[in-house]
C-alpha cells in the first residue's frame, strides 16, 4: 500500500433531493482536498437520502447521468467514494458505492445484503447485488461494503482475502439503543466493536462512514471513524452532527502488525472454500426437498 491521507465526509443528505445533496458533496470534496485528503468517502445513499421507498424510481442513477459529471468532475482533483442507487439495464435499482478517479468510474459495488427486519424493508423496493470484490487504486487494493454487508462477517473476509488493504464501510445507520448500563448509544458501541474487530482479524484498516440527521422519524447517529490495523482509532467524527475527519494510512503500520500478526498469511481460502461449498450444497439440498 501507498501512504495516503483519507478524508470521510459525514453529512446529511436531503431525502430525494439529489441536486442539493450533490452540492453538498461538491462542499465536502473542496473541504477535504483543502485538508489535504487524497481520497474522501461518503456515506450510504448519499446523493439520494436514504429511505426512499416510493421515490427510488426517480432518485436512482445510471452511471453516464448528467447530474454525476460536476462530481466527476471534482473527482481529477481527488478520489472519490459516494453512495446512490444505480438503475441497471434491465431496470432493477441496486444500492451502490462508487469509487471515482480522474473523471472515471474505477470500481461500483452493489449491497449484497439487503435490509428487511426492525425498522428496514429494503427487498420491497431494491435488489441485491451479487458479488464482493477488491479493486486497485493508486494508493493499492480496496473495498467497498454497504451497512448490512458488515453484519455477515463474511463480506468482510473476502475483501481481505482478495487484498484489500483498507475497507471501506459506507452506512445509514440510526441511533437505537443503550449500551448496557454505560449510558452510551447502542448501535454506536456496537458499530465500533464490528469496526475494530475487522481491523484486527484482518490486519487491514477499516473506514467507515455514517450519516446524520433525521429522515422519515429516524436519527442517524455519525460517528464515523478510522480504524488502523492494529484495531485502534485513528480518528473519529462527533454523534449527530455533519463533519469531515482525515486520517493518514501509513503502510508501516500494516507491514509492522502483519509481521507481528500473520492472520493473512495463515488464512486458508482453499479450506474455506471447500467447507462453504459443502454447507450451500447441504442447505439447497435441504431446500429443494
Amino acid at each position: 500500500m501507498r501512504d495516503f491521507r483519507l478524508a470521510l465526509a459525514q453529512i446529511k443528505p436531503t431525502l430525494g433531493d439529489l441536486e442539493r445533496n450533490l452540492e453538498r458533496h461538491l462542499d465536502f470534496v473542496d473541504r477535504a482536498a483543502a485538508a489535504g485528503a487524497d481520497l474522501v468517502v461518503f456515506p450510504e445513499q448519499s446523493l439520494t437520502g436514504y429511505f426512499l421507498s416510493d421515490l427510488v424510481a426517480d432518485a436512482a442513477l445510471r452511471r453516464g447521468a448528467e447530474l454525476l459529471q460536476p462530481l466527476r468532475q471534482a473527482s481529477r482533483g481527488i478520489d472519490v467514494i459516494f453512495g446512490f442507487v444505480e438503475e441497471t439495464d434491465d431496470h432493477r435499482f441496486l444500492p451502490a458505492a462508487a469509487y471515482l478517479h480522474h473523471g472515471e468510474f474505477a470500481h461500483v459495488h452493489h449491497k449484497v445484503y439487503l435490509v428487511t427486519y426492525g425498522l428496514f424493508d429494503e427487498a420491497r423496493d431494491l435488489a441485491a447485488g451479487s458479488s464482493v470484490r477488491a479493486f486497485d487504486t493508486r494508493f493499492g487494493r480496496q473495498a467497498m461494503l454497504i451497512c448490512e454487508d458488515l453484519w455477515h462477517p463474511t463480506t468482510a473476509s473476502i475483501a481481505a482475502a482478495d487484498g484489500a488493504d483498507v475497507i471501506h464501510g459506507l452506512s445509514s445507520s440510526p441511533g437505537r439503543g443503550v449500551a448496557g448500563g454505560r449510558g452510551q448509544l447502542g448501535s454506536a458501541e456496537t458499530w465500533r466493536r464490528l469496526n475494530r474487530c475487522y481491523a484486527q482479524l484482518h490486519v487491514c484498516y477499516v473506514a467507515h462512514c455514517n450519516r446524520v440527521g433525521f429522515e422519515d422519524g429516524v436519527n442517524f447517529w455519525g460517528g464515523s471513524e478510522v480504524i488502523g490495523p492494529d484495531g485502534e482509532p485513528l480518528a473519529r467524527a462527533p454523534e449527530f452532527e455533519e463533519a469531515l475527519i482525515v486520517a493518514d494510512l501509513q503502510d508501516a503500520a500494516l507491514r509492522r502488525q502483519r509481521a507481528r500478526l500473520p492472520l493473512r498469511r495463515d488464512e486458508d481460502p482453499a479450506l474455506n472454500s471447500r467447507e462453504f461449498a459443502r454447507l450451500a450444497a447441504r442447505r439447497y439440498q435441504t431446500d429443494a426437498g
